[in-house]
């Protein structure tokens, strides 16, 4: 994939479903993103991991996704997929729950963040911010409270790219997230709170009426992301700030 200038008004966010496995496969490629992981890191204990890394990983990844289970969001720029983010309930991960310095912050209910892969010619670009504000969204739209992330933060501010996987403090910073705990200065724990405890999805909905379909979600992706590039030029304004008053960040 050539090099290109990322126009972030170009990007769209679908959850990987059994119709876009081969988006999938094409953005993780034969290495299925690093050492054969196909996302399963956090899935599994590690030594089931390491029995069935590679192709084992990749069809257990498949059987999920066939399921009808939503394991993440892939981004698109001009339909090739550029982008990852893996997004489920905190108990769909198995050794994230047994992690000794990821261990649960409280009993609450979170979904959890776990893991972001970018293609290389798009990396270092903001694209894992706008796979957080994708993934905020994603969670609101299910009836979720809480979205946790395991950012790294390194002393130098220079790492890796594949030490940081489940990406930097920073790009959580800049999409809302809040440090709640931290038992390794460079692991934090963070926390977008979408609603307080105990508050009801959406005021005056039921909270089958606040899970949108997967349809609905990804339109309100874009028109959210129409409205806020909407110059002032276009749109008088007062009418544009109410506009995005509807859809804070």
């Amino acid at each position: 994939m050539p090099a290109v200038d990322v126009q972030l008004t170009d990007l769209e966010f679908h959850p990987l479903t059994s119709d876009r496995w081969s988006d999938f496969e094409k953005l993780f490629g034969p290495r299925g993103a690093c050492g054969g992981c196909w996302c399963m890191w956090w899935r599994l204990s590690r030594s089931q991991f390491m029995k069935q890394r590679g192709e084992e990983n990749k069809k257990t990844l498949k059987d999920i996704v066939d399921s009808g289970n939503v394991p993440g969001i892939i981004a698109y720029l001009k339909e090739q997929p550029i982008g990852w983010c893996a997004i489920a309930p905190r108990e769909a991960y198995v050794s994230l729950e047994r992690s000794r310095l990821l261990k649960r912050v409280d009993d609450k209910p979170v979904w959890s963040t776990v893991c972001f892969f970018v293609a290389r010619p798009f990396r270092h670009k903001g694209l894992t911010v706008r796979l957080l504000e994708a993934a905020v969204d994603y969670v609101k739209s299910n009836g979720g409270a809480i979205l946790e992330g395991y950012p790294v933060e390194s002393k130098s501010g220079k790492m890796p790219d594949p030490f940081a996987y489940t990406g930097i403090s920073s790009a959580f910073r800049k999409v809302g997230f809040c440090e709640v705990l931290r038992r390794s200065e460079s692991r934090p724990i963070m926390r977008y709170v979408i609603r307080k405890s105990g508050e009801a999805p959406h005021s005056g909905s039921s909270a089958r009426e606040d899970r949108r379909t997967i349809a609905n979600w990804i339109s309100r992706r874009k028109t959210s992301r129409e409205i806020k590039e909407t110059t002032k030029r276009d749109i008088p304004k007062r009418e544009l700030g109410n506009a995005v008053a509807l859809n804070p960040r």
